[in-house]
This record gives C-alpha cells, sequence and structure tokens, in this order.
C-alpha cells in the first residue's frame, strides 16, 4: 500500500460531523439574535412587533370566537326556551281536541314538554304608555313548566295563575308601561264579539300578577301570558287551541323527530321547528362568524409576515457570524435550525402569550364591560338595542385549539424561508469583503 495515501478511517473521522439536532449551542446562538444591541437594535424592534401581533391576533380571535360562540347558544337557549323546538298547528279542522293530541305527543320518544297554547297580536295599554304584544294563553300548570318563563320570574308569583285571572308581563314592557305588580294592564284585539256590522274590537283590563325577565330585551318587550281559557274567550277561540309547542330532547335531530310526530299525531297538521322560524338570523350568525375568523386571522398572518422580514434581516446582518460558525465546523442544517428557533420563539411565546391574554378576558368579559362603562362614562353593548342583556362569552375548547394552532403553524412556516436563506449562506463569499 503507498504510504503516502490517506487512511479511510482517518479521512472519514476528519470530515465534521453534524451537532445533535436542537442542541444547547443552537438555542444558546437563537435567543442571542433576539436580544438586541445598542447600534443594531432594528432587527430586534421587528421580533417585538411580531411578538405583539401575533399575541393580540390570538387574543383578539379568542374573544371573538367566544362572543361569538355566546350569542349563539344564549340566543339559541333562550328563543327556544321560551319558543318551543317544533310548532303543530290544525288543518281542515279547528284544534280542539289539543288536549288528546298534546298526550300522544308526549308519548312520543325524545319529547319532554308539550304545550297548548292561544296566540294573537295585540295592543296593551296602561294610564301612561301603549304599545304591541303577542298575547298568549297558557294553561298554569304548563306556564310553570316553561323554562324561558318559570325559571326567569323576577316579580310576583306564578302560583294561583289561572284563579287570579291575571297576566304575567315581561320586565322591558313593565317599563315601557310603568307597571308594578297589581297594576292593571288593557289588552286590545280586533277579535271581539260579533255584531250585525262585523266583529267589533273588544277592550279589558287585565291585573298584572308576574313579571319576567328572559334576557332578550326584544322578548321581554312583546310577550304578555294569560290564562288559556281567558284567552280562549277573550279571542273567541272556545275551547280551541291555536298551536302546540313541543320541546325535545335533542334539537339538532328534527327531522327523525317530524317523522315520529306525524306518526303519533293521527291527523292533518303542519309541523315548523325552530330552524325554519330561525332559519335567516342563525344563519346570518353563523356567516358572520366565519367573516370574522377570517378578518381577524389577517392579524395573525401580517405578524407572520413581520416574523419573516425580521429574520432575513437578521441573516443579512449576521452573514459574518454564520460564515465563521461554518467554518468552525456547524453543518448548514445547524445554522438553518438555529434561524428556525429564533423565529420560532417569537412566534410560539407570542401564541402562548396572546392565548393567555384571550382566556383571561373573555372570562371576564362582562365585567370588562361594566368597568370600561363606569371609567369612561360609555355604554357599550346597550341592552336596548341588542337582543341580550349582557354580554355573553363561552370559550369552546375546540376553538381554542384550533386557533392556537393557526397561530403556531403560521409562525412556523414563517421561519422556514430565512433560515433555509441562511443555511444556503457561501461562507467564502460571506467573509470575501470583511
Amino acid at each position: 500500500m503507498n504510504e503516502g495515501a490517506a487512511d479511510p478511517s482517518t479521512a472519514q473521522a476528519a470530515v465534521p460531523k453534524g451537532t445533535r439536532a436542537f442542541a444547547g449551542f443552537e438555542w444558546m446562538i437563537a435567543l442571542r439574535y433576539l436580544r438586541a444591541r445598542r447600534k443594531k437594535s432594528f432587527v430586534s424592534v421587528i421580533a417585538g412587533f411580531s411578538f405583539a401581533g401575533i399575541m393580540l391576533g390570538v387574543a383578539t380571535l379568542i374573544v371573538v370566537m367566544s362572543v361569538m360562540n355566546g350569542f349563539h347558544i344564549e340566543l339559541m337557549n333562550k328563543i327556544i326556551g321560551i319558543n318551543g323546538h317544533i310548532f303543530l298547528q290544525g288543518v281542515e279542522r279547528p284544534l280542539t281536541d289539543y288536549d288528546e293530541v298534546v298526550a300522544r305527543v308526549e308519548k312520543v320518544p325524545g319529547v319532554t314538554l308539550a304545550i297548548p297554547m292561544v296566540e294573537s297580536a295585540a295592543g296593551v295599554s296602561s294610564t301612561y304608555n301603549q304599545s304591541g304584544a303577542l298575547l298568549r294563553g297558557i294553561r298554569e300548570r304548563d306556564i310553570k313548566r316553561l323554562p324561558g318563563i318559570a325559571d326567569n320570574v323576577r316579580l310576583g308569583t306564578l302560583d294561583g295563575f289561572e284563579a287570579a285571572g291575571g297576566v304575567a308581563i315581561g320586565a322591558k314592557m313593565a317599563e315601557q308601561l310603568s307597571l308594578r305588580i297589581g297594576d292593571t294592564i288593557s289588552l286590545l284585539t280586533a277579535r271581539g264579539a260579533s255584531t250585525p256590522f262585523g266583529v267589533a274590537p273588544r277592550l279589558k283590563a287585565y291585573p298584572v300578577v308576574a313579571i319576567f325577565q328572559i334576557g332578550v330585551s326584544e322578548f321581554d318587550g312583546i310577550f304578555v301570558y294569560m290564562p288559556l281559557t281567558e284567552a280562549q274567550a277573550f279571542l273567541n277561540k272556545d275551547d280551541e287551541a291555536s298551536v302546540i309547542e313541543a320541546f325535545v330532547s335533542n334539537p339538532d335531530d328534527m327531522d327523525a323527530m317530524r317523522v315520529k310526530l306525524d306518526l303519533a299525531v293521527q291527523r292533518p297538521m303542519i309541523f315548523t321547528d325552530w330552524r325554519q322560524r330561525n332559519r335567516s338570523f342563525f344563519e346570518a350568525l353563523k356567516i358572520e362568524r366565519t367573516v370574522m375568523f377570517l378578518i381577524l386571522t389577517l392579524i395573525i398572518l401580517v405578524a407572520a409576515l413581520n416574523i419573516i422580514s425580521g429574520l432575513t434581516m437578521l441573516v443579512k446582518d449576521k452573514g459574518r457570524d454564520i460564515a465563521i460558525l461554518r467554518t468552525m465546523g456547524a453543518t448548514r442544517g445547524a445554522v438553518m435550525r438555529v434561524f428556525l428557533l429564533t423565529g420560532s420563539t417569537i412566534g410560539v411565546v407570542g401564541t402562548f402569550a396572546g392565548l393567555l391574554l384571550g382566556l383571561v378576558v373573555a372570562h371576564n368579559l362582562e365585567t370588562v364591560r361594566q368597568f370600561i362603562n363606569k371609567t369612561f362614562q360609555l355604554n357599550v353593548f346597550d341592552p336596548q338595542f341588542y337582543l341580550l342583556s349582557r354580554l355573553p362569552s363561552v370559550i369552546i375548547p375546540s376553538d381554542v385549539v384550533m386557533v392556537t394552532a393557526l397561530a403556531l403553524g403560521l409562525s412556523l412556516v414563517a421561519t422556514i424561508y430565512p433560515a433555509w436563506r441562511a443555511a444556503k449562506l457561501d461562507p467564502v463569499e460571506a467573509l470575501r469583503y470583511e
């Protein structure tokens, strides 16, 4: 063997081996690059803006998604809690057999409650004011089981509702008409007595026996509940119900429930459910939630672009350092990982800071609203103009996970190109003009 030839094992040993991925020195260099020097602090300023952008973007997304979820759940519970899930109206003949129909409906598996009602528009007035209302006749035992009313009586009582011959009204209507428990409210309907000259309007006064507050300002200002028999006499219904409202255990499975009810009622009826009555409203909420998510995602995207620009400038500024690292034995992979860690640190820390901030604000949103109103003499989220009397916020874990994953993903993707540019840097070219 030629003595001048290099020993293959010695040559192999002379080839520099890459360090363990994400070794301690890579973390040390990455974190050092995030700290600003006196004369070269611009890159760290950009990193600070990127951190702030990701933090605010994540926090805002969590808060807004929680508010939209709160609106959807609160309105769903309150609207359906007072209106039922499915509505049965008689056709071909009046609904005078409502007791038999209710008994058959309540035997259907999945139905939790069925209530016969008489409904009609009416005018309401007091000594001080007048307004319009939706008059509902209901039995005492049924109104005590109606979730939206029985659990929200603020003044008076529903005990002896039929014997008292009075009415239950919403808190907003009581405020508008300046009514208290024991005061009388006058009801006016066009469906009065039949005369030779036509149907005459009917006006009658009733005592207020209960005032409820559902929490939806529109409902609190329009509903008037009175005993079923009294409503039938007042509206000339003669032992007839206008509608039977049924509540079910699974409101999302209405198609299967409608088939079961159709077989159970044993008479011609028109079926409508909560989806048909509120389709446009909940579709609008769904679209608004999606649009808000896309718009606020742009905040995180802009922050991710700031990471790209900041790292690109950092690679240009640290060209000499990269070249020295390469000549000392650092591999391209090590250099790439250093800049991946630098950019990812901004994204990860910003994301979790935003996550913490968003959860704190979302949990205390109503307190924050009241503090802002009191401090700055404002009226943010005035119940007079919104459907709800308080600002709802419901945190759904899947939404939080989605927002966090989105922010982390965008942040990590943003570091790839600058890190690749750093790894491709030629040390000879970088040091040529130094």
